[in-house]
């Protein structure tokens, strides 16, 4: 029996302009139950008037839009207390400590306030509870506006530039807590310009360029779309490599790294094909690695595709 998602986000012919200019125009997406939705694209393309446009803080100029199931700027506080926000700009009152601040956000959401010390401790910033926020560092500030978006486990989690400022063990455990959030349900949209970081963390990408969708899909259908190379290198006895580049030379780029080591390039979709073949000439080879096109290159690709759009 198949099992259907709910959709938590429906955005249907969404246009948003301020006086003359056009900040988006026709911009339809969807968002399920569970998924990771990456939007992605140039400062300017529009992504923080779409985030803004989903938390009912402006009004599409065309359009709409339904979040969890209801439309339009009224919704109600049951419909907040559903979702966590994570701005790119964090502001807390820096005489408070953290502790009060997160315990203040718990009251106005309605939230248990035993989560405040759990939170504190999921974002590892349980040392620090009851430091004042003034003496609090970028990243443990971060840290603490992640931990103010998980209040109250909401379905559909809002997330714009969440690693920022972060170093590589504090990035890692905030991906591990988006996981997590996943597997317990919850939607997740999440902006961020560090695409080497979310490519493999992310279920489908919607890519904006000048105020409009220029791509959306998972990063699989948008690298055949593109027709971009895969890169398969083979470590194997010289005369095994000869013998690769000569069945597969005539067809495909191929270059000889060093003795015993050759690169083949083929578009994504040909991939597995590519491999079968090889397999089938049932030459021993000492390693294979294949390096897949990266969500950086795929959003190149469309830019390039589109380069007559307005970059900021």
């Amino acid at each position: 029996m198949k099992m259907t998602l709910n959709t938590t986000v429906k955005a249907a012919g969404l246009s948003k302009s301020f006086g003359k200019t056009s900040a988006l125009q026709d911009v339809s997406l969807s968002l399920h139950e569970g998924e990771c939705l990456a939007l992605v694209g140039h400062n300017g393309a529009g992504k923080s008037t779409l985030i803004k446009l989903i938390l009912g803080l402006l009004d599409p100029t065309e359009g709409e839009v339904c979040v969890l199931g209801e439309k339009g700027r009224g919704r109600g506080q049951k419909w907040k207390q559903k979702i966590g926000f994570l701005p790119e700009q964090i502001l807390f009152q820096k005489n408070m400590t953290g502790r009060e601040a997160l315990t203040f956000y718990a009251r106005l959401k309605g939230a248990a306030l035993q989560e405040v010390v759990e939170l504190f401790q999921r974002v590892n910033l349980a040392g620090a509870i009851d430091q004042r926020i003034g003496t609090y560092s970028k990243g443990m500030r971060q840290r603490l506006g992640m931990a103010q978006a998980l209040i109250g486990k909401p379905d559909f989690l809002v997330l714009d530039e969440p690693t920022s400022g972060l170093d590589p063990v504090a990035r890692q455990n905030i991906y591990q807590i988006l996981d997590e959030e996943k597997k317990r349900g919850a939607s997740i949209l999440i902006s961020s310009h560090v695409l080497t970081e979310i490519d493999d963390r992310v279920d489908r990408i919607v890519i904006l360029n000048a105020g409009k969708v220029v791509a959306d899909g998972t990063l699989n259908g948008l690298c055949q779309k593109q027709t971009l190379l895969s890169h398969i290198f083979i470590e194997a006895a010289p005369d095994a490599c000869e013998r690769i580049q000569n069945t597969f030379g005539h067809d495909l780029p191929i270059t000889r790294l060093a003795e015993g080591e050759i690169l083949l390039r083929c578009e994504f979709g040909r991939k597995i094909p590519v491999l079968n073949s090889i397999y089938a000439l049932g030459i021993p080879l000492s390693d294979i690695r294949i390096t897949d096109p990266s969500l950086e290159e795929v959003f190149g690709a469309y830019m390039h595709e589109t380069s007559g759009g307005q970059h900021a």
